[in-house]
């Protein structure tokens, strides 16, 4: 089970992301939002496999008709994912959000 602090662990460790406010929510940042919290226990980060993610676990990874336009956002519920498997989610959606590669 991964918390909202494993989030903020993991996002911070990762090359020039920051952490501010939005929509009232902790967020992280690299260029582009990368990981918000939507809601206590919730996260939202982007995904090149959101459709895969759902439909192998859709327990864990889920959308709301709100995030039917974006189609790189999924949320995950943190208490039915490992750290290992959030750290993996993570990185990802750095990269997509603009975050530098590994040198």
């Amino acid at each position: 089970m991964a918390t909202e602090e494993d989030v903020r662990r993991i996002c911070l460790a990762l090359p020039g992301v920051s952490e501010r406010s939005s929509w009232n929510q902790p967020a992280w940042f690299a260029r582009t939002l990368m990981a918000r919290m939507w809601e206590d226990g919730v996260l939202t980060v982007k995904t090149a496999e959101r459709e895969a993610l759902a439909g192998t676990d859709s327990g864990t990874y889920f959308w709301t008709p709100h995030h039917e336009r974006s189609p790189q956002l999924v949320l995950i519920r943190l208490s039915r994912i490992d750290v290992e498997e959030l750290a993996e989610v993570l990185e990802e959606s750095y990269l997509l959000a603009g975050g530098r590669g590994p040198s």
